[in-house]
């Protein structure tokens, strides 16, 4: 069983929110464009002035979209 890895990307300021919601939408039209699976898309709030967007797939899946998306930072589970 593959472990699941969710891959991360901070947005710091008074337009974090909206940054992070926007960048939601490119994830997605990343992974249905390369037929790639995922198990979640959101954002998370740090605080007010840090926001980031996530995206968790399969630790088989990671490289690639780490490869193509530089996401800041990745966490295991």
């Amino acid at each position: 069983m593959s472990r699941k890895i969710k891959l991360l990307w901070d947005f710091r300021g008074p337009d974090a929110a909206q940054t992070a919601k926007h960048h939601t939408i490119h994830l997605k039209e990343f992974a249905e464009k390369e037929n790639l699976t995922f198990f979640e898309i959101d954002i998370e709030e740090k605080n007010p002035m840090l926001f980031s967007a996530f995206i968790t797939v399969d630790e088989i899946d990671m490289k690639v979209y780490r490869d193509a998306l530089k996401p800041h930072r990745g966490e295991i589970g």
